[in-house]
């Protein structure tokens, strides 16, 4: 399976909700217009209307609509708002393998362009009338939701004591909440019954978090290629899963020294990195965090039971492998 196959089985679905992200990004400003479309041209996986689509086609087989589009489209537009703000906040200089807005035009440009992006967004969900009050409510709980999870990783950085149910809180915050976003909006826009939209929150919820773990695995696999160095999460003091795993096969002493290493990371970046990037190896943080990530994905397939028989079920059970299985 691969995501152009789903991409090409959505069809018409898949074309207009990328007619309507394409229309909301239009701007007369020449500059914004053609960065719109430099941006676009690097757009990722577009794992969000991917799941939109598939949840309400499973939910509703006939009853998508023009509002399932525009939901689809909005959850876009914000998670690539959200990605430009990111950029600046982590100062970074690559995304999927590319140069960041803000290491080419700076970090005011790619803030004024990710404002763009989050208005056009709430912009295109405005004209939409299926639950439209729910809908606000679910994505404006997901921005606050994404400040916060920001807000959380940087007080955690600072303190280095992160533990397993902060990262997670972290995680939920930053990523599985606009999957969430993503799946129940689509629910709504069908009018779905409460047993197929909780059955999507649940699925969405799963395969959030697992997408992130298998993300954080990324950084300690230098073997991948993910379009990054291995150790920027080391670098950027955030503790994730597979480190929060070699804590836990290690033994609190050798924690506790790994743990000051992240606190002291800039008097020594290299030799720390190197050194928390062999514990990591040594004490075998990285399947101890693929465990985890199993247990999400098999939580999200196994949510989908309640929904009936559909080639889009079947989708989302391989995207949720796919999402445990992915190189990239």
């Amino acid at each position: 399976m691969n995501l152009n196959e789903i991409k090409n089985f959505l069809g018409k679905d898949w074309e207009r909700t990328q007619y309507y992200i394409a229309k909301a990004l239009s701007s007369r400003i020449t500059l914004l217009d053609d960065t719109n479309r430099m941006i676009l041209s690097n757009s990722g996986k577009q794992l969000r209307p991917v799941i939109s689509l598939l949840a309400a086609r499973a939910c509703a087989p006939g009853k998508i609509n023009e509002d399932s589009y525009r939901y689809a489209a909005g959850a876009e537009l914000l998670h690539n708002a959200t990605l430009l703000h990111d950029d600046v906040a982590d100062d970074s200089d690559q995304r999927r393998g590319k140069p960041t807005i803000m290491s080419m035009m700076g970090p005011s440009v790619s803030v004024l362009i990710g404002d763009f992006w989050l208005v056009r967004a709430v912009d295109l969900i405005l004209e939409c009338s299926s639950g439209l009050d729910r809908v606000m409510k679910l994505f404006s709980k997901t921005l606050g939701d994404l400040a916060e999870g920001e807000l959380l990783q940087l007080q955690k950085a600072m303190s280095g004591d992160t533990d397993q149910d902060d990262y997670l809180k972290i995680i939920f915050n930053k990523t599985a909440s606009l999957f969430e976003a993503s799946a129940v909006s689509a629910a709504i826009s069908v009018d779905a019954d409460k047993t197929c939209e909780d059955a999507v929150r649940d699925y969405a919820i799963a395969l959030g978090l697992a997408f992130q773990i298998r993300d954080d695995i990324f950084d300690y696999s230098p073997e991948m290629d993910t379009g990054k160095p291995a150790g920027v999460d080391i670098l950027e003091q955030k503790i994730t899963m597979p480190l929060l795993g070699a804590f836990a096969n290690a033994g609190k002493e050798r924690e506790m020294e790994t743990r000051e290493k992240i606190r002291r990371i800039g008097e020594a970046p290299d030799r720390y990195r190197t050194e928390i990037l062999d514990f990591v190896h040594a004490e075998k943080g990285i399947e101890y965090a693929g465990e985890i990530l199993s247990r999400y994905i098999e939580k999200a397939v196994r949510a989908l039971d309640v929904l009936e028989d559909s080639k889009e079920k079947n989708y989302l059970k391989e995207l949720a492998y796919f999402v445990g299985k992915r190189k990239s």
